[in-house]
């Protein structure tokens, strides 16, 4: 078991998967997903005090000026929420308190585009919702984060999108990464329009966005607050932006290792998308939840051809569809190395800095 810089204990923990369809506007199902996780959101983005996050005004007017598209929408949810000020910032995803995720992600072609996600976090702070949603005339499904937020989705267009935090403590005026990625399958049918469209937003924090469409164009594209955004033509991504900039987290997260694992896979002429996705479900990619507070608690697939999501563990599997109506329940219970909340603590760069809680 690694060191861990904080107090550890071994648990049970039940995670919730499910796969909601909110349908064809914000309202009463995605309202009661909102009011489940509710609770736990208010106490993050306050923990720095409800004077350190942005008005309702700054918030409204920064997803009307940058996210025109779904700014009905955004109305619609706070509507749908109660329409309550503090619910209403947060919902804007503007300037949120920072935070900082671990993950891998990696893209091939053959037989078919395909991305392959694992999602590092600490899994009693994961809401395990898979949300469908088909708002504005486009049918997207994704994994869910702070309300309609996605840490990776697919929209009905063919194209995929996944994140990884960049490595950088740098945090400046901007969106969390959770409404860029479902601002972009929203908007974008191409692999080259998101890529466009994410180059144009600003962002909070560096973050590295992997976008594959039905045709197979692959791209990373590096995001940050404080320099221009720059696409990367290597088809995997882990926690870093080139060189080594957060020392201390790339440690802990192992993020060279994995970087360059992806790396050593995705330039061998014969890999296949099913040897990409075993490959998740096995070290160094997949960590055990027992084994770091950081642990792999899903991989996800996308086939952007067929609009198939798969959710994966190493034991069991949960294919879920862009084009369907499926929905449902998937627990899982599992023993995993559960922090201190109270010591889950990091430094960031930002005016007035402060340390937060992950």
């Amino acid at each position: 078991m690694p060191h861990e810089p904080f107090p550890v204990h071994v648990a049970d923990v039940t995670l919730p998967f499910r796969c909601v369809d909110g349908g064809s506007a914000p309202g009463v199902a995605a309202a009661e997903q909102f009011h489940r996780a509710w609770p736990s959101y208010r106490r993050w983005f306050l923990h720095d005090g409800e004077g350190s996050r942005p008005s309702f005004a700054d918030c409204r007017d920064a997803v009307r000026t940058w996210m025109p598209e779904i700014y009905d929408d955004y109305l619609a949810y706070v509507a749908a929420v109660g329409g309550g000020d503090l619910e209403a910032r947060f919902l804007s995803h503007w300037c949120p308190p920072p935070l900082v995720t671990a993950c891998s992600i990696a893209m091939v072609d053959v037989p078919a585009p395909l991305l392959v996600r694992n999602y590092d976090y600490p899994p009693s702070l994961c809401d395990a919702l898979a949300l469908r949603t088909h708002w504005s005339g486009r049918t997207v499904i994704g994994m869910a984060d702070c309300g309609w937020g996605l840490m990776d989705g697919l929209n009905d267009a063919g194209v995929s999108v996944a994140i990884s935090f960049g490595g950088r403590r740098d945090v400046g005026h901007g969106f969390g990464i959770g409404l860029v990625v479902r601002y972009i399958l929203q908007v974008a049918t191409t692999t080259a329009e998101a890529v466009a469209r994410l180059s144009d937003l600003p962002v909070q924090m560096s973050y590295n966005v992997a976008v594959v469409d039905a045709l197979g164009d692959r791209r990373v594209v590096h995001l940050a607050p404080d320099r221009p955004a720059w696409t990367s033509a290597f088809a995997f991504t882990a926690n870093r932006q080139g060189e080594t900039e957060w020392p201390r987290h790339a440690e802990y997260c192992n993020t060279v290792a994995r970087e360059e694992y992806l790396a050593s896979m995705v330039s061998f002429p014969l890999l296949e998308g099913g040897d990409l996705v075993s490959a998740f479900l096995r070290p160094p990619l997949f960590r055990p939840l027992i084994e770091s507070t950081w642990g792999t608690v899903y991989t996800a697939s996308y086939e952007p051809s067929t609009g198939t999501m798969t959710l994966l563990w190493p034991d069991d599997h949960w294919v879920l569809s862009v084009h369907g109506d499926g929905q449902g329940e998937r627990p899982r219970t599992v023993a995993a190395l559960l922090p201190d909340l109270s010591a889950l603590r990091t430094e960031v760069h930002r005016p007035a800095a402060t340390p937060f809680v992950a």
